[in-house]
């Protein structure tokens, strides 16, 4: 009975005040009711709390809509409404640490803003008791001005202390402004959160321990129809010549399709492979599968765990002279922070006569033996970074560096390309030739058959390491 009677006097009360302060407390009841009820909800049917605060949150206020109007003299002042927005002002991928004090932040961004405008970054860290500490974020644009819509910004956040190195946890906030870019009366910034250490995650000692791998591939994103025993090639071949101590880091942009993604378990079983699903980034126009953001957001979420970071292709083969071991190679270049590796162009038609009625068995390394020897032609190179003096990078070699760099390895290191060959899902050989120089179609070229001769000990590799699982791969 006296609930009864407590439950008459609240809405008594509620229905006795003004009507403004009524309506807010029917609306605070009815939150607080909402909130109960999701208690309850199984919870693969609870709302995030951004969903719930995107429902009863409002609209921003509309700008007040401009008219022409006529000026003394007769001008006619013509107004502009802007609707809309053409672009994200930052669309984030990952930050990592890079000391105690430094972080990278890796993302994308307007590419007119950053090509026309001045855009600033503002880094804030907050501990756990609340407290911050701000810097200047120095933005770095790795795509040599191929983006599209979006480009590429790697920023860079340097406090003038080490923070959260207590094992407090803490908050890396990212202040993203426009600063008058696309309307010089309008200067918004987004506040995002780009990282939330928990407490007791640091380990500090990664900075200064020995790396865990030797070589570690940072793959550019893999699109498209691909041959599954290219890919079945390419891995077999790379594992054998990296060691046990290498790992591979491949990023599905939609081309590690059931029959590819067969070919890497094996080797991702074996703890050589990582995948990344980065389907998603394809929404946002920037160059090639947004090909350099990838590469530096691998650059930077392993920079401390490899001695080496190789950039190349899936349809490239690093060959290393049999005078060398890739470890007496590299020790050579130890001094060195970043090497090119010099490209060798392959036909991916021709194949010797002789092969014919056994090519089913035989590999596309084994049968691709013509190397196109055209003189005066620019070739792409590929490279290798030392990743701890590394800021950001690119696809053919990185300008954000700091040590030496060597562009000529004297033929020890280069790479095969089999250009148009990773996507063929039929047999490559179109044209038999019997001879060990020819000129086809306006290219001359030569009999090259260094991995050709290095095939039966890839194959046995394969065998001995993860059993004869694939042997029934096709093309």
């Amino acid at each position: 009975m006296a609930r009864l009677s407590n439950k008459r006097m609240y809405v008594g009360f509620v229905w006795n005040c003004p009507a403004e302060l009524r309506l807010l407390l029917t609306a605070l009841l009815f939150l607080c009711s909402i909130a109960t009820v999701l208690q309850f909800l199984p919870s693969r049917l609870s709302l995030p709390p951004s969903h719930l605060l995107l429902c009863i949150s409002s609209p921003p206020p509309p700008q007040p809509l401009q008219e022409d109007q006529i000026l003394d003299g007769g001008i006619v002042k013509r107004a502009f409404n802007p609707y809309g927005a053409t672009a994200y002002t930052f669309i984030h991928m990952g930050t990592y640490r890079g000391g105690l004090n430094t972080f990278a932040i890796i993302g994308l961004a307007s590419k007119p803003l950053h090509v026309f405008g001045k855009p600033r970054y503002q880094c804030e860290w907050i501990n756990d008791s609340n407290q911050s500490i701000t810097t200047s974020g120095y933005k770095i644009l790795p795509d040599w001005g191929y983006g599209r819509v979006y480009t590429v910004v790697v920023v860079n956040c340097t406090f003038s202390e080490p923070v959260g190195i207590k094992g407090s946890g803490g908050r890396l906030i990212l202040h993203a402004s426009t600063a008058g870019g696309g309307d010089r009366d309008v200067d918004t910034t987004d506040r995002i959160e780009a990282l939330r250490e928990a407490p007791g995650s640091l380990n500090a000692s990664i900075f200064t321990s020995p790396p865990r791998y030797d070589y570690l591939y940072c793959g550019s994103p893999l699109y498209g129809n691909l041959s599954p025993q290219r890919v079945r090639e390419w891995m077999a071949y790379h594992v054998k010549l990296f060691g046990e101590n290498s790992h591979f880091v491949i990023h599905d942009a939609g081309g590690v399709h059931s029959d590819v993604l067969e070919v890497l378990k094996p080797w991702m079983e074996k703890g050589y492979v990582t995948l990344q699903d980065i389907r998603e980034q394809e929404r946002f126009d920037g160059y090639y599968h947004n090909q350099f953001l990838v590469v530096n957001d691998c650059l930077h979420r392993y920079r401390f765990m490899a001695k080496w970071m190789f950039f190349f292709d899936v349809d490239e083969f690093i060959y290393v002279s049999p005078k060398n071991t890739m470890e007496s190679l590299l020790d050579t270049l130890s001094g060195y922070t970043q090497f090119t590796i010099e490209q060798m162009t392959m036909s991916n038609k021709l194949c010797l006569a002789a092969d014919a009625g056994n090519f089913e068995r035989k590999w596309g390394l084994e049968k691709l033996v013509y190397r196109d020897v055209k003189r005066g032609v620019r070739r792409d190179r590929k490279y290798a970074v030392q990743p701890r003096n590394v800021f950001a990078t690119g696809v053919h070699l990185s300008q954000n560096f700091a040590g030496k760099k060597q562009y000529k390895t004297d033929h020890r290191i280069k790479y095969f390309h089999y250009h148009g060959t990773i996507a063929l899902r039929q047999e490559p050989c179109r044209e038999l030739v019997n001879t060990t120089e020819l000129t086809f179609e306006g290219t001359p070229y030569v009999l090259d058959e260094n991995l050709r001769a290095a095939a039966a000990s890839v194959k046995r590799f394969e065998l001995i390491t993860i059993g004869s699982r694939l042997q029934q791969t096709r093309q």
